[in-house]
């Protein structure tokens, strides 16, 4: 970045727009912004690992010692661990408050392990995702009192991890093809909502944090998606009607209403992507096999243009990577094994320097396009 700014005002100043007392304070106030930059990264570093070491040391003690302490006390124990980071988060809010938010991040963490010590201690094992339900239901009170980007992460997380653990329990088989499309195609477009929740070049960090997650949401569910949507060569057994109803409808129904609660009414996009997401399950068996890799990169093409549409080059970027992942499945599943090894392989150089090249060349252009370039 130095190298870049240092560059432009170079050329600037040789060409006469601005003078030297102009080019002077914007390299004096760049190197300055640089220098506290570095210092907050440096600062957030040793917060991040601390953190860990504390988080880490408190629980290899408390297991080295769990065994020999009674019930009330190991309960006691638990409680008071929550209670004193929150506590610690509390009284350095105001002197140091990114010392305040990772305390605070750590009593969050400490939430979950304390339900699941308790019930462990009092052998609560009747059903397991009631105590996501408590680990997230405290993160959203933590995010509603201190609007952190921890606290957001953490409810973002735990929510839909506890509506997938009792999806799970539901259908009594975690690998039950018809239940893993439902949790699959609602794991997705619930990251898709995260992942489009910006729509302007100001937003705070809990909107930051959500465009974070969702982008590696978007990421890795898009493949467990392409998995989910794959036809099964055995007999499989089918969901009953009340399950197939409560399941796709909570799918479906959970990331509009987050897609509401981000976007207002400009919600159309989104409603269009859970279209495309539900035919993906229905394409194969009345088009092909080919015809699933075409949808992909309709879809990859359709979230560029979002980005473009509203200025948001990670939307860009991201379908120009699932552009490139569908052609390179289609032609590892399609194209290569009809082919010689040696013909293979130079097929497949081909396809990455050519491939390769047209897609970069496109995203840049999609990219200078937002920022009020040319096209």
């Amino acid at each position: 970045m130095a190298e870049t700014w240092t560059r432009q005002l170079a050329r600037w100043s040789d060409a006469g727009l601005i003078d030297d007392d102009t080019a002077a304070r914007i390299r004096a106030f760049e190197e300055g912004r640089q220098d506290s930059g570095r210092l907050r990264w440096t600062i957030w570093i040793a917060l991040l690992f601390g953190a860990l070491t504390i988080g880490a040391g408190t629980l290899l003690f408390v297991s080295a010692h769990w065994d020999s302490l009674s019930p009330s006390t190991q309960f006691a124990l638990a409680v008071s661990l929550v209670a004193l980071f929150h506590a610690g988060g509390a009284a350095t809010s105001d002197r140091f408050p990114a010392m305040s938010t990772a305390l605070h991040a750590l009593g969050t963490v400490a939430l979950g392990a304390g339900i699941y010590l308790a019930g462990q201690t009092f052998n609560l094992d009747e059903h397991w995702p009631g105590g996501v339900m408590l680990w997230a239901l405290g993160a959203a009170l933590a995010w509603a009192v201190l609007r952190s980007w921890p606290q957001t992460a953490a409810a973002a997380l735990l929510v839909p991890a506890w509506l997938v653990a009792e999806w799970t329990v539901a259908i009594h088989d975690p690998w039950l093809h018809a239940g893993f499309r439902v949790s699959a195609a609602g794991i997705f477009l619930l990251a898709l909502a995260y992942f489009t929740n910006v729509r302007s070049e100001t937003f705070g960090s809990g909107r930051r944090t959500l465009l974070w997650l969702g982008g590696i949401g978007v990421a890795w569910s898009a493949g467990a998606l392409a998995f989910a949507s794959e036809a099964v060569p055995y007999q499989v057994q089918a969901l009953s009607t009340s399950l197939r109803i409560v399941g796709w409808a909570a799918a479906v129904g959970i990331p509009f209403v987050a897609a509401i609660l981000f976007r207002r009414a400009d919600v159309w996009p989104n409603v269009v992507a859970t279209v495309w997401t539900l035919a993906l399950f229905k394409l194969r068996p009345l088009a092909g096999d080919v015809s699933m890799y075409l949808w992909w990169a309709l879809g990859a093409t359709a979230l560029a243009a979002w980005g473009v549409r509203e200025r948001r080059t990670e939307r860009i970027n991201m379908g120009a990577a699932i552009f490139a992942a569908t052609v390179l499945v289609f032609y590892f599943s399609t194209v290569m094994d009809k082919l010689g090894r040696s013909a293979s392989l130079i097929a497949l150089g081909v396809l990455f320097l050519g491939g390769g090249w047209t897609i970069e060349r496109a995203r840049r252009r999609l990219v200078l396009q937002t920022r009020g370039g040319l096209a």
